[in-house]
């Protein structure tokens, strides 16, 4: 295995832990988008991008043989 893919591919995985664990970074109530708060909304927007960067790590590291 290629270790530069191997590491873009282990920061795209990292990506989701940055944005979603350091909690003071979203810890607010507004902008609400359809009457959410901010700190919700947030956490559910990293739900589609979470699964997204996942696939994209996936398909960097499978192999086609």
């Amino acid at each position: 295995m290629q270790k530069p893919v191997w590491t873009t591919a282990c920061w795209l995985l990292i990506i989701p832990y940055i944005g979603l664990l350091w909690v003071p970074f979203y810890n607010f109530r507004e902008p609400s988008l359809f009457g959410f708060p901010f700190f919700y909304w947030y956490q559910l927007l990293w739900v589609p991008i979470t699964s997204l960067l996942i696939y994209v790590a996936y398909r960097s590291l499978k192999s086609d043989d």
